[in-house]
């Protein structure tokens, strides 16, 4: 059985909790040391059974308290290669517990199979994850501007989904962020609109998937009710029907989400 929930989801900070059995895998910990040692705690965890940390890239809202983590629980962090040399010039001493890999491999950590794949995103070498026991998968794909083949094979066989909706395509270009950050949000490495998410999430519905939880939202250019409504909207119109054949969620952004078990 994989369990999973989200600690925090937003374009202010992103971490989510994997467990089965005794492995218990962080991807990300872009929220503060504190906030996550006390989430896990409310959760009946101690901070100090955490197996690993994945890190998807090396931006703040995905690292932010990677930092007091290693040095407080010297948790093994595992990254890409490149992300992995940004991270390092970021935190001392972060070598000693790191592990790097090549986006496409394969590793088991615990209890847990770990398969990589690379995102298209505006960083060193950005990474998303499946992961995988007994015989159960869930996939975490965030933060890119479009659907490689990479993700669609990365996402394949999923029964949940973590998946980007991170704003309104029209909001976004009416809004008040500038000429440079409007174009890089929108550009082929930016962030999925919820449109692009949508059918990415059709997708691996197609493919499988029967839960579904939107994340990465934009404070700014979006709304959960909006991302919902696009989503759901979408996986109707192929004939999906939500509540029934595939059940869809929104992470929250501040606050623990639900545990969802497969």
């Amino acid at each position: 059985m994989l369990e999973l929930c989200t600690l925090a989801s937003g374009s202010s900070g992103n971490c989510l909790l994997v467990s089965s059995g005794d492995t218990h895998i962080l991807v990300d910990a872009g929220i503060s040391c504190r906030r996550i040692t006390t989430a896990l705690k409310a959760m009946g965890l101690d901070p100090k059974a955490l197996s690993a940390v994945l890190v998807t890239h090396e931006h703040s809202d995905h690292i932010a308290g990677l930092a007091t983590m290693t040095k407080q629980l010297a948790v093994p962090v595992y990254a890409s290669r490149g992300t992995g040399m940004q991270l390092c010039y970021r935190i001392p001493f972060l070598e000693e517990v790191l592990h790097t890999f090549t986006p496409g491999e394969r590793f088991s950590l615990g209890g847990v199979d770990v398969e990589s794949f690379a995102t298209p995103h505006d960083a060193a070498q950005s990474t998303g994850y499946a992961l995988s026991a007994g015989g159960k998968k869930a996939a975490v794909v965030t933060d890119l501007g479009h659907v490689t083949d990479e993700v669609a094979e990365g996402i394949r066989g999923a029964e949940l989904l973590v998946a980007e909706a991170n704003h309104d395509v029209e909001w976004l270009q009416s809004g008040p962020y500038p000429y440079s950050l409007k174009s890089r949000i929108l550009g082929d490495r930016g962030h999925l609109s919820n449109e692009a998410g949508a059918q990415l999430v059709c997708r691996a519905v197609e493919g499988g998937a029967r839960t579904v939880v939107l994340a990465h939202l934009s404070r700014e250019n979006n709304t959960p009710q909006r991302a919902y409504d696009v989503v759901r909207s979408a996986l109707e119109h192929r004939g999906a029907r939500v509540g029934q054949d595939v059940r869809l969620e929104v992470a929250p952004r501040d606050q623990t989400g639900e545990r969802y078990r497969i």
